[in-house]
């Protein structure tokens, strides 16, 4: 069995491993620099290009033709109206490359391929197994369909499969024996790596590529699951710190306040389908707020932060009132709902082997 091989913590970290992506050699890093900017902006011209690396522009020209050949980045309209010749952008070829993201929740399991553009190609919940069993037949039997979305000869472009797990301090040891033998059952019957991360970094790293935060270096991403769980991203780094940061005040607490008033908790753990909760639903609402107020809080007396994202699989319009609030106690600080929802987990477990093989290492 191999070793887990765990997903950069943070979603610019150049990777350990070359795929069919790679043409049988670790990507160079000024070829990852330049995928690195077309991750971070929608397009980019090839003197832009110059004027965040310092690669001259021959240089550019070269990785660029390169890129292109390859089929991983496209050339958009020539812009016209400036000084000199028409200037032509370049963006990611969203055919250039997919990948496969799985996230094991506490109720259910997402499954979704993605292309590099960041957008939904294959979308599946299942019910979580009994992994005291060993049985992973769903899994794989639901990442070969994944896998069958993908045009037959593009099937080279399979970067591989993410894996979120929740690994925290209450992981149990037939868990963490479940998921290495599922992730050496995809790497052997699947035939493409796979790459494992705990479930709140991934899904920060996936709104760092595709979501709210690309553009920005320095926030707070807050994701609501089972609990409340935030992380400090600096340069694009996503922290942890020394100690979990998570907050009792999540989906399952919101389950407990409902039980106590004999309420139903059939549909709280979809993203659509609520009911209106009356107090309950306010009360749990306004306690996410003074969390997430006070942590940012705490932390913008050390870091001049550039806003805070969050993020949860709960409906849209539940975090859009998250977020109301945030702002109404925060106005100075830009509030993000993330773009990613009502997934960010899987799609984040998705993006994690983009960045291991296209990113380079944020600089200092």
């Amino acid at each position: 069995m191999p070793d887990m091989r765990f997903a950069p913590p943070n979603p610019l970290r150049i990777a350990d491993r070359a795929t069919g992506l790679n043409s049988g050699s670790v990507r160079s890093y000024n070829e990852r620099l330049v995928l690195s900017l077309l991750l971070q902006k929608d397009a980019i011209t090839r003197v832009e290009m110059g004027e965040r690396t310092g690669l001259s522009a021959q240089t550019i020209s070269v990785l660029v033709r390169s890129l292109e050949q390859e089929g991983l980045v496209s050339k958009g309209a020539a812009q016209k109206g400036r000084v000199g010749p028409p200037t032509v952008p370049l963006a990611l070829n969203p055919e250039g490359a997919f990948s496969i993201g799985v996230s094991v929740g506490p109720k259910r399991t997402e499954v979704v391929l993605v292309d590099l553009g960041g957008k939904t190609r294959f979308h599946e919940r299942l019910s979580n197994p009994d992994k005291r069993d060993g049985n992973h037949s769903e899994f794989l039997d639901t990442i070969r369909r994944a896998v069958e979305i993908v045009p037959e000869n593009a099937r080279p472009r399979l970067a591989g499969v993410g894996l979120a797990l929740p690994h925290d301090q209450r992981s149990e040891a037939a868990e963490d024996d479940f998921f290495k033998a599922l992730q050496a059952e995809i790497e052997v019957q699947i035939d493409v790596p796979v790459f494992v991360q705990n479930d709140i970094a991934a899904a920060a790293s996936g709104e760092s590529m595709f979501g709210a935060t690309k553009q920005l270096s320095d926030y707070m991403y807050f994701y609501l699951g089972e609990r409340l769980h935030g992380r400090l991203v600096l340069n694009h780094r996503i922290h942890k710190g020394n100690s979990p940061v998570n907050f009792d005040v999540g989906v399952a607490a919101l389950e407990r306040a409902l039980a106590g008033k004999g309420l139903s908790t059939d549909t709280i753990w979809s993203h659509e389908g609520w009911p209106d909760l009356g107090d309950v639903e306010s009360t749990w609402q306004a306690d996410i707020v003074d969390e997430i107020t006070t942590a940012v809080q705490a932390v913008a007396q050390f870091v001049q932060l550039e806003g805070a994202v969050f993020a949860s699989f709960i409906p849209v319009e539940l975090c859009q009132k998250v977020c109301a609030g945030l702002r109404a106690r925060s106005p100075s600080l830009p509030i993000f709902s993330s773009t990613i929802s009502p997934m960010p987990e899987a799609i984040g477990a998705a993006s994690l082997p983009f960045s291991s093989i296209f990113t380079a290492e944020a600089s200092s």
